[in-house]
């Protein structure tokens, strides 16, 4: 028997060469084999899933065994992200709740080595880590802290996966004040390397005049206005 081993769009698995080579030496019907596929993977929608087929050559027999998608593609999917943080040290690019990376554990943990629940849900917090995503309002460092702590071990234990339209809301309104301030500080990252360009422009045409003095003077100078623009800017975003 044969094992054949794919990486396709749940739901939305389509015909390309790597099926049709391995597949269509064997007298497979193909056609079938694809539309099975995404009937099992339906579920998992828009996320990159592993899929295995066990095939009997001489029978024309398939069957199909859907993994457990990567943690990573789970989270993109349940905040709608297509890539995680390519900077996550500052940039943030969602918010969950634990009750949603309660439902991702979920789905993890039998392919997972812990046997404990809650070491499955520190996994996942890992993850959300690693792409960049906070939760609860709080970095995920801190969230691992206050587990420890005892915190969450109601929902944990009861694996509760419901999350309020309250408390959903609140949880997008305050990353949406995330994402502004990113933004702002983008703005000013983003100015400042616009005035050292030109301030290396300037300086290229110097007149021969100017002393190093006067040089490092006016460089204190621009220095010290850009710090209090950043400033500024970052006091405006934490008022939002």
């Amino acid at each position: 028997m044969a094992i054949i081993k794919l990486l396709v769009e749940g739901g939305n698995m389509t015909p390309g060469p790597a099926v049709a080579q391995q597949l269509g030496p064997m007298g497979i019907n193909i056609g079938k084999v694809i539309s099975d596929i995404n009937v099992a993977t339906a579920a998992f929608k828009g996320v990159t899933v592993p899929v295995h087929l066990n095939v009997d050559a001489k029978t024309k027999k398939v069957s199909i065994k859907v993994l457990s998608p990567p943690t990573s593609e789970l989270i993109k999917k349940e905040l709608g992200l297509e890539s995680g943080s390519a900077a996550r040290m500052k940039m943030r690019v969602g918010n969950l709740a634990i009750e949603q990376v309660i439902a991702i554990s979920k789905i993890k943990h039998n392919s997972m080595l812990s046997n404990e629940f809650i070491s499955t849900v520190k996994s996942i917090l890992g993850t959300c880590q690693s792409l960049g995503v906070m939760v609860e309002n709080k970095e995920v460092k801190e969230v691992l802290e206050e587990i420890k702590e005892g915190k969450y071990a109601s929902e944990i234990k009861s694996q509760r996966t419901d999350v309020s339209p309250e408390k959903k809301k609140a949880i997008d309104e305050f990353f949406k004040g995330i994402i502004d301030q990113q933004e702002a500080i983008k703005k000013v990252e983003e100015a400042e390397k616009a005035a050292e360009e030109e301030k290396k422009v300037g300086e290229a045409v110097a007149t021969p005049g100017a002393t190093p003095e006067k040089k490092e003077a006016k460089k204190e100078v621009k220095k010290e206005a850009k710090k209090e623009a950043k400033k500024e800017v970052k006091k405006e975003a934490k008022k939002k």
